[in-house]
């Protein structure tokens, strides 16, 4: 049975991932209007992605008998000077997300719910992979910087990044 406190966290936990999904969705139209096919794909399958971690934490704040609450959601930002700049919020809010899941587990431990830290455990180890991935892609960005025909390489290249994360991420 999960405490108040806890069902309150994991709750504003499930509207980060929600909204982290919407911000991704946002991107992938971005992109998709720049003619960024490759872009928009892989922004697609994020938005898909924390719209499954999101499925994840409801349907655990259920099962242990609390109740999963879907509130309304901040509209993300529409538009972007450049790809690099969508990339580095992209960044950003994988960090954010990381805190906040780390001062989700911190509730946990203070609570004594080992239950519910454990089931983080797994959403600790994919903000790291997150993380990873867009630090990569601003990598792979800087490289490129004005250049036009290593924009297009970029372009082609991330669906096949897009393939490799989610083949070496299992999904539940």
């Amino acid at each position: 049975m999960l405490s108040k406190k806890i069902e309150e966290a994991l709750n504003k936990q499930v509207r980060v991932e929600a909204e982290s999904s919407q911000i991704y969705l946002a991107m992938a139209c971005w992109a998709e209007v720049k003619g960024l096919e490759g872009v928009a794909q892989f922004m697609y399958d994020q938005s898909d992605e924390e719209r499954e971690h999101m499925l994840k934490l409801v349907k655990f704040i259920n099962e242990r008998g609390g109740h999963a609450r879907i509130s309304a959601l901040k509209e993300p930002n529409v538009t972007f000077k450049s790809f690099k700049e969508m990339f580095e919020k992209l960044f950003e809010h994988e960090v954010f997300v990381s805190e906040s899941i780390n001062d989700l587990v911190h509730i946990t431990l203070e609570q004594k719910d080992y239950s519910t830290h454990n089931f983080l455990q797994w959403y600790v180890a994919e903000q790291i992979e997150e993380e990873a991935m867009a630090r990569t892609i601003l990598d792979k960005i800087n490289l490129i910087g004005d250049d036009k025909g290593g924009l297009y390489l970029f372009d082609r290249d991330i669906q096949q990044l897009t393939v490799a994360s989610s083949a070496s991420t299992p999904t539940d």
